[in-house]
């Protein structure tokens, strides 16, 4: 059995989790598409049923058409939600969250209320940096 020392150790584990690795890069394009603020609101408003974009648009406030446009199809593309388009006159075309869409539920919901459980002591926090802050 070998020995290994703290610094051949701390070298091997910087491998595993190096920040420009191709893996990691990956993972980080993931990340921020599912952290962004407009996907997290879509996936939690899907949760409870297929909705159409005036729907979505209605429900998610603040969000422009344009940007709840492109951020429906980013998340079709990475199969997220799936889009389904009624014949009919006019045509319907409801959005709603696949099987690895619901998935992402559930972390969404943690961070969700980590980010409440946790906004007063951010919010304070903020307040104490910027009044630190404000003279530089």
């Amino acid at each position: 059995m070998k020995l290994t020392t703290f610094d051949e150790a701390d070298r091997s584990s910087e491998a595993v989790h190096d920040p420009a690795s191709k893996d990691c890069r990956l993972v980080g394009d993931i990340l921020s598409r599912v952290g962004d603020k407009w996907s997290m609101l879509v996936v939690m408003t899907l949760l409870e049923g297929p909705l159409r974009f005036n729907e979505l648009k209605r429900a998610i406030r603040g969000v422009s058409q344009q940007m709840l446009a492109r951020t429906l199809r980013s998340l079709e593309r990475d199969g997220l939600l799936t889009r389904t388009v009624h014949p009919s006159v006019p045509v319907r075309v409801e959005y709603h969250l696949s099987d690895l869409g619901h998935s992402l539920s559930g972390p969404v919901q943690a961070l969700g209320a980590w980010a409440m459980a946790n906004r007063p002591e951010i919010e304070e926090r903020r307040t104490v940096y910027d009044s630190a802050h404000d003279d530089a």
